[in-house]
């Protein structure tokens, strides 16, 4: 995982477009490759699609859901780091770099084993029955880890968006009447989008690939299920190449929807 640190809002030329388009290619490829592998060795290839298939729902599960959530507050964070309150400005800030300094996995560690801990013992304090008999459930805590983590990544492509944007256009806004709220809402925003859609884009991406390490914390997602079925029958380069794949093909979809949502902007600009 990697910070976004500069925003592309360049024009798609049409060349690179036909380039964009024809990686939708290598996506029928690996589909085909998964064909090939199923039809002409059914065992192992067939059996690890059908052992991992609910894992394979999982893992779309928390991506989607994180991603949801993610774009939610990583707004809200941004916009809190661009407050004219230095209270909240400072807060804002001191949850971006508190987040993007500790590690997924050890953020994912701590809200699955350490936050449940937390809150018993808050609940022994204060005498709370439901606080002391406080159980992790493993996927909404997964959401919970990567949604914390990814929403400071996310604050700060949305602040770089807002902030691409000229000031002019808050003042004009401003001088029409609208109140700030409006003119955010209403001016600024709906241009901001537009140029952060291909780094959101990215994002999500790095979201699904990321997603793998909540295996780590009883989440049977495709990774976890991957390893059941390798640990129940000892073929790790089969299972771990069809994981793979299968991995390849989520993220090949993901990014040719991700471009195509981009082309359609970026006619919608011109």
């Amino acid at each position: 995982m990697r910070d976004n640190a500069l925003i592309n809002n360049r024009r798609l030329s049409p060349s690179f477009n036909k380039v964009v388009d024809g990686w939708w290619g290598l996506f029928v490829v690996v589909i085909l490759l998964i064909g090939v592998l199923v039809t002409y060795q059914q065992d192992p290839y067939w059996r690890i699609i059908k052992f991992v298939s609910d894992g394979i729902g999982i893992t779309v599960l928390v991506t989607v859901a994180a991603f949801l959530l993610v774009l939610f507050f990583g707004l809200i964070a941004a916009l809190g780091r661009l407050s004219s309150k230095q209270l909240i400005r400072a807060g804002a800030t001191i949850y971006v770099e508190v987040a993007r300094g500790i590690p997924l996995l050890v953020q994912l560690l701590f809200w699955y084993f350490a936050f449940p801990s937390v809150t018993r013992s808050i609940g022994q304090q204060l005498n709370l029955v439901a606080l002391q008999t406080y159980l992790a459930n493993p996927v909404f805590m997964a959401i919970l880890g990567l949604t914390f983590c990814y929403a400071a990544y996310m604050s700060e492509i949305y602040r770089s968006g807002i902030q691409s944007i000229p000031k002019g256009q808050m003042e004009a806004a401003r001088s029409s009447g609208m109140s700030h709220f409006q003119a955010m809402r209403y001016i600024i925003l709906p241009q901001a989008l537009r140029v952060v859609l291909p780094p959101i884009g990215n994002e999500f991406i790095s979201l699904l690939k990321d997603s793998s390490l909540v295996s780590v914390v009883a989440v049977a997602d495709m990774t976890r299920r991957g390893r059941e079925f390798m640990a129940a029958n000892f073929i790790p380069v089969q299972t771990w190449m069809m994981i793979a794949l299968l991995y390849l093909v989520m993220t090949l979809f993901s990014a040719r929807i991700v471009a195509w949502i981009e082309r359609k902007t970026q006619q919608e600009v011109r």
